[in-house]
């Protein structure tokens, strides 16, 4: 196992900074998620990582090494692409073996290391068949299995599942954590998808126009966002924000003459409230529906509170409400986060 340490890596185009000052460090064993919208940054670090592209400037250090300018064939990473990377010519086990046969490490370990990893994942009974023979599941874990059968002590993984449909993107999610945690090795996986991160990452690195907005494990992430575009950017609905004014020294709702916003700081620019934390209730602030979703479990709300609309509300079971209803929305104190107008977040006393 090998720690991963990015000491102020930058990467620039001509005038534009793709990257700008990103600093973490993956320990041993560990699954570390980059997470972002499209641009902000994810795989261009992961490719630096990789050796695929060169930093404009910083370092990149596996275990005691700086390999920052190391060609990838020597830095002992192995990689997972979107695409797969599969050759269709090849067999299943063709494909997996590819990569030792290249760099000409010993025959009499070949069938060793390949039956390991084809139990592993599930594979044994595939190896002679092509790609074009297999789901896409079973095509996502011959690409896993190639990377695998490397050793290699760090295993980079760009949007592997993006291809897949709901279902087998669940499994995999699964399959991919018990596996890194089995071998014991440091991965570093880059995702768009929040749920991914979530349920996946030991801690996530959360990128925003080439800079980290926040390095979190997924439970701080959720509980602390530290700005609104944290806040917004995990779950499902995401969080809330409703824009705060002033009326006679205190915090209230903008666009309302209703009750003040219990322990707001004089600051606060915008309340965060999270759906699933908002109950409706006849004693809440004054709301008016505007749309419901079914969804079996539970149900959405969209409500609107003066002038905020988009207000979304999770609620168990079958909401019977229509649109244009009138209800209240309440949420405890101890749930709220308040951002300044700069959309940091403020942190109060506990």
């Amino acid at each position: 196992m090998s720690t991963l340490v990015l000491d102020n890596l930058t990467k620039q185009y001509g005038d534009a900074a793709a990257i700008q000052g990103v600093s973490f460090s993956a320990p041993a064993g560990s699954f570390t998620v980059l997470l972002g919208p499209s641009g902000c940054g994810k795989s261009t670090t992961l490719r630096m990582i990789a050796g695929l592209d060169t930093p404009t400037g910083g370092r990149i250090l596996i275990g005691d090494q700086d390999v920052t300018a190391l060609p990838p064939s020597k830095r002992r990473i192995s990689m997972v692409f979107q695409s797969y990377a599969l050759f269709p010519h090849l067999s299943v086990r063709e494909n997996i073996l590819f990569g030792l046969k290249v760099r000409k490490e010993p025959a009499r370990d070949h069938d060793r290391r390949l039956n390991r990893v084809a139990s592993l994942l599930g594979l044994s009974a595939l190896l002679d068949r092509k790609p074009s023979q297999l789901s896409g599941g079973q095509q996502q874990r011959v690409a896993l299995g190639r990377a695998i059968i490397s050793d290699a002590p760090v295993c980079l993984m760009d949007e592997p599942l993006s291809n897949l449909d709901a279902q087998l993107r669940h499994e995999m999610r699964r399959e991919i954590r018990a596996i890194q945690r089995e071998l014991g090795i440091t991965m570093v996986y880059v995702t768009h998808d929040q749920t991914e991160a979530m349920s996946m990452a030991d801690q996530v690195v959360l990128l925003r126009g080439g800079r980290i907005e926040q390095l979190a494990s997924p439970d701080l992430l959720y509980a602390q966002p530290a700005t609104e575009f944290a806040a917004r950017f995990i779950g499902t609905p995401p969080m809330n924000l409703i824009k705060l004014d002033d009326l006679h020294g205190q915090r209230v709702i903008a666009g309302t003459h209703g009750a003040a916003i219990a322990q707001a700081p004089a600051h606060a620019a915008t309340l965060g409230v999270r759906p699933e934390h908002i109950t409706i209730s006849a004693d809440g602030h004054a709301a008016e529906v505007e749309s419901v979703e079914y969804f079996g479990a539970d149900s959405i709300a969209v409500c609107r509170i003066g002038s905020a609309g988009g207000i979304a509300v999770r609620v168990n079971g079958h909401l019977r409400a229509e649109p244009g209803m009138r209800v209240g929305l309440a949420w405890p104190a101890d749930r709220q986060h308040f951002f300044a107008a700069d959309q940091a977040a403020i942190r109060q006393p506990a």
